[in-house]
């Protein structure tokens, strides 16, 4: 039967009553009194020489207060990447700065490069314009193309960087000649060459900061939408401005989506502090939308070169990838890590592949910074892989699911150590390619095939099986691998006299429903009502030191750690019932919200010891404080492992080219599930976010670093008519062996396993109809990709 509360249950979500009844507070909705608007004035050129900028006629015009240009922060430091990576060779990556506003060029269209602050954002607006028209700007070559980019030595994004080269990346190095030694011995060697397309993120809510200044304390305040409100400080703080730790408080409110954009910090966030301390009001930015496609961290943006050494039967024995990674012009926080160690690690996949090696080059361009977005390196790694065993199975005459059963790992190999330095605690990835065989009804497909045939129309199926790696652990070792920060996180439960309870967190919410689900652990852990439990996040002077939420880290990392923090409380709770039932604390038991003594009928509810604890007149005071709050850090001893397989079925229109997908299924295996319907939910985002990848969404610069997929107009988001009706299963359970949970994660699982299911689809539907020449097709699959490649 399912629960009706707690761990299991299907709670509704709490937060959704103020997100739908249009009662949330976000951070553009804050007046503070008299708050002044900045609007920042931004490079029309992708690439150019800062000659002049001329001022005195925004200064002179009504309402503005203040202008800011690069040259205001040329002493400060410069906002850097997260990870410090090395090049095969053992030398450190090329790390520009990246300043607050750029100074003495400009290095992507959208670059920021002044700000003007005004009474009204009408007046700072009008301003800029005219700051814009008072600057001379000496246009340069615009640097798009990676490959022309690595090859050019004299057109330079950072006039230091030769070769525009951020790194050259090799994983492992030692493999490198025992692939090549597979490779070359291989019965049958599988090549493809494929795009990653580059993808905006869209959050619903663009980007926003208020900058505050008290002249009385010296204190700062900064209300911005931020997945990692503590990085932000520590970074502005520590590198950027210089301010003392303890004078700012970073508060994230209600944020409306993130998918990785908002994790980082961005150069606005800097300069409303810096000029809310300069005029001595609150300093307000609020990104228009098209300035959210121009200056948001993109994503992916890969070109990949991938071979798959295999015995004529579908043994899979090496695989070799070639990888050009688009930095875009500066170093996001996480840029560097999203293409080397979440994407090349994951290169083995599910499989039993005895050799892997992984060599990607981070290449600067003149285009928007590229970071994580929703799976950061794992849809890179899996697309790669997937599609390619795709073609080897064709290439051999061979069944896809076959191949890929042949090849995954079986639940007797774990824990498995890959070649590529991870190791696999648990999994059945049979049972989930099975679930979702069963669920897709694969047997039946050639009947609905022959449907579709006799209506006009092509009919394909693709499989994906897929792993992903979360919650990047532990601090000790990607310290060693480049990591500036540690990985943990922290929670601290704070339990009032009456027994209600408040869990401040360091993860962040951004639609994840962590105020429900966290709120239910809690409560099926002390067993007390979930209505009695509230979650604190997002206020850096509340809550302890964390490190946000992304990489589907939240509950296998923070909630361990609240986890650990309740066992501490219900420890000293067994303390306290020791001393009112006058036992022996080792006869204490605690189970379903009550404190006994083992083998009688004594016991104390879990609110008489809180009230006990507050109200210490029967309490061991000798012995132990009184309060009843705890604070427990957890920093992971291994990352988990989500794994899955997706079907995908799909009809061509031949004579359009378009594609319709006529169901998706997904069977995971996510480890314990707290609420199934936030995962289920979690999943269909993710999948509606990788069909949009495969199949309509794309981002486009000419060759002058112009962005032409700048509004909505041009980037084509998915709707609601180009997904169908998922079937989602996360019965396949095989609980992490690590956490005390025994969860793997499951917020970015669907727009990993979902891109190369669909493209298989599209080629299997295209092969069908006896388009064999057709091996590969790039995303997005749009109608005239589709129709141009079945007329080739």
């Amino acid at each position: 039967m399912p629960k009706d509360t707690g761990i299991g249950a299907r709670s509704k979500r709490r937060e959704d009553i103020r997100f739908l009844t249009g009662r949330g507070s976000y951070t553009d909705d804050l007046a503070m009194q008299g708050q002044v608007h900045a609007v920042m004035v931004r490079a029309n050129v992708a690439h150019g020489r800062i000659v002049s900028i001329d001022t005195s006629a925004a200064s002179a015009m009504p309402g503005v207060l203040a202008i800011f240009t690069g040259a205001d922060f040329a002493d400060v430091g410069g906002n850097p990447a997260g990870w410090l990576i090395h090049s095969r060779d053992g030398s450190p990556m090329r790390e520009p700065k990246r300043p607050v506003l750029a100074h003495g060029k400009v290095r992507h269209v959208g670059d920021a490069y002044a700000a003007v602050v005004a009474e009204t954002y009408e007046q700072a607006r009008d301003a800029a314009e005219a700051v814009a028209a008072g600057t001379e700007i000496e246009e340069l070559p615009a640097i798009v193309d990676m490959a022309a980019a690595v090859a050019n030595a004299d057109n330079r994004v950072h006039d230091e960087i030769p070769d525009n080269l951020c790194f050259d990346w090799g994983w492992i190095e030692d493999n490198r000649d025992a692939v090549d030694a597979a490779m070359k011995a291989a019965p049958h060697v599988t090549t493809l060459e494929l795009i990653n397309n580059r993808l905006v993120p869209n959050a619903m809510e663009p980007r926003a900061s208020i900058g505050e200044f008290n002249p009385g304390t010296g204190d700062y305040k900064l209300t911005t939408t931020s997945q990692n409100p503590h990085l932000t400080k520590l970074l502005v703080c520590a590198i950027v401005l210089g301010i003392p730790e303890h004078k700012l408080t970073v508060v994230a409110p209600d944020v409306g989506g993130g998918f990785g954009s908002k994790i980082y910090h961005y150069g606005e966030e800097a300069l409303v502090l810096a000029a809310a301390k300069k005029l001595g009001r609150p300093v307000r930015w609020t990104a228009e939308r098209s300035e959210s496609f121009l200056t948001d961290a993109h994503g992916r943006d890969h070109v990949t070169t991938i071979e798959v050494g295999a015995t004529l039967d579908g043994e899979i024995l090496a695989i070799r990838t070639n990888t050009l990674a688009n930095v875009g012009a500066y170093l996001s926080n996480f840029s560097t890590v999203t293409p080397t160690f979440l994407h090349g690690t994951l290169m083995a996949g599910p499989y039993k592949v005895p050799h892997v090696y992984v060599n990607l080059k981070a290449v600067f361009t003149n285009t928007a910074p590229v970071d994580a977005y929703r799976g950061a390196g794992r849809p890179e790694a899996t697309y790669s892989l997937e599609r390619a065993i795709d073609k080897m199975a064709r290439e051999l005459k061979l069944d896809p699911v076959a191949v890929r059963r042949k090849n995954l790992l079986t639940p007797d190999q774990f824990p498995y150590t890959t070649p590529v330095g991870l190791v696999y605690d648990v999994g059945n990835y049979q049972a989930t390619l099975d679930k979702a065989l069963d669920m897709a009804d694969l047997a039946g497909f050639e009947a609905r095939a022959a449907k579709s045939r006799a209506a006009g129309k092509l009919r394909g199926v693709g499989l994906s099986t897929w792993i992903e790696a979360c919650g990047i652990a532990p601090s000790h070792l990607v310290g060693q691998l480049g990591s500036r920060v540690g990985l943990y996180d922290a929670a601290t439960v704070r339990v009032s006299a009456t027994g209600t309870i408040q869990v401040m967190t360091g993860a962040h919410s951004h639609g994840q429903g962590h105020e429900t689900v966290f709120a239910q652990v809690v409560a099926d852990k002390l067993g007390i009502a979930e209505e009695a439990v509230e979650i604190v996040h997002g206020d850096t002077s509340k809550i302890p030191f964390g490190m946000g939420s992304y990489g589907s880290r939240s509950l296998a990392v923070c909630g361990s750690a609240m986890d650990r923090a309740l066992d501490k409380i219900i420890d000293k709770g067994k303390k306290i019932a020791a001393h009112m039932l006058e036992a022996a604390e080792g006869d204490i038991t605690f189970e379903n919200g009550s404190f006994s003594v083992a083998g009688t009928d004594k016991a104390k509810s879990f609110g008489e010891i809180a009230f006990s604890a507050y109200v210490p007149h029967n309490y061991p005071l000798e012995t132990l404080e009184p309060g009843l709050e705890e604070t427990a850090f957890y920093d992971p001893n291994n990352f988990t492992y989500p794994a899955g397989a997706y079907l995908c079925e799909v009809e061509i229109d031949p004579d359009t080219g378009k594609v319709t997908i006529c169901s998706f299924t997904c069977a995971d295996d996510f480890g314990n599930v707290m609420n199934p319907m936030v995962v289920e939910g979690q999943v269909h985002g993710g999948v509606a976010q990788g069909i949009g990848q495969a199949l309509v969404e794309h981002t486009a610069y000419d060759e002058n670093g112009q962005l032409l997929t700048a509004s909505y107009m041009d980037y084509t988001m998915p709707r609601a008519d180009d997904v169908p009706f998922y079937q989602v299963d996360h019965s396949c359970v095989t609980p992490c062996s690590h956490n005390p949970l025994g969860v793997k994660g499951c917020g970015e699982a669907g727009a990993i396993g979902s891109p190369p299911a669909v493209v298989n689809a599209v080629i299997d539907a295209l092969h069908r109809a006896g388009m064999d020449h057709v091996d590969h097709i790039d995303m997005p699959l749009t109608p005239a990709r589709v129709w141009a490649a079945m007329q080739a």
